[in-house]
């Protein structure tokens, strides 16, 4: 990427997209490292990054154009991204976070692994539990990590856990909540405690949660599942009380 590129669009990465930086928190780098067929360019104005994402080369994967692209295979897309497609502008200093959990046995041990960037700087995460289950494991992961931020923050959490990012971006969680922490009329949510944490969390700080695929290359997702399975499998085990003495639905506070 030249210095003269002030703008790069990302058509397939972590999240699609026109960014005005390259390195840095949520910078376009960001979205594309390690990241299994990737396809972005540098542009010198912003018009010039969204005419592209809607181009056919865009669309094929193809370089028509005098700007370099991705040299990664692609697979072509159904349709041309169009201009109300575009992700908005990243903003500036967001903190960027990957959270895994997992278990061997479910349930059984396990553990969560987490990377936190904030600007230049880098931080690991991880702890392993004598007995829980995947789902409290990606959960966890998260609340750690939105615990150790300064508040409020702008936050973009990824997470390979279907379960965790459609429970908050399509607002499942906070239905259960609303209907009494049942998610149909006769069956109750589970893991209530740990989702009642991670939605104060997200009232706290400003946080938007990305799923990623997970085991596809993505090198801050595979880490953090090395992290999770290193911490599941160490010697420095927590208990996971509540999920022990079963207390991981309508927490007490909230019974009738």
């Amino acid at each position: 990427m030249g210095s003269k590129k002030k703008y790069y669009a990302v058509i397939r990465g972590c999240r699609p997209g026109i960014y005005t930086t390259w390195y840095g928190p949520g910078g376009a780098e960001e979205q594309v490292r390690g990241y299994a067929g990737a396809l972005y360019k540098g542009f010198a104005t912003a018009e010039e990054a969204r005419h592209w994402l809607g181009s056919p080369e865009a669309s094929t994967g193809k370089n028509t154009g005098s700007v370099k692209a991705a040299a990664v295979p692609v697979t072509p897309l159904a349709k041309p991204l169009v201009k109300s497609q575009v992700t908005p502008l990243v903003t500036a200093g967001s903190v960027i976070v990957y959270t895994d959990g997992g278990c061997a046995g479910n349930p059984g041990p396990g553990g969560y692994g987490a990377v936190i960037i904030e600007g230049k700087n880098r931080k690991e995460l991880a702890q392993g539990f004598r007995r829980t289950t995947n789902n409290r494991m990606e959960l966890m992961g998260c609340i750690a990590t939105l615990e150790t931020l300064a508040a409020p923050a702008e936050v973009i959490l990824h997470s390979d856990s279907r379960y965790v990012v459609n429970g908050i971006s399509k607002g499942w969680a906070r239905k259960w909540c609303a209907n009494g922490w049942m998610r149909t009329k006769t069956e109750a949510a589970e893991n209530v405690d740990l989702w009642v944490k991670l939605l104060e969390l997200c009232d706290l700080h400003r946080v938007r949660f990305v799923w990623v695929h997970g085991h596809a290359g993505n090198r801050e997702n595979e880490r953090c599942d090395s992290l999770a399975t290193g911490a599941t499998q160490g010697t420095n085990l927590k208990e996971d009380h509540a999920y022990i003495r079963g207390r991981t639905r309508i927490p007490e506070y909230l019974r009738g």
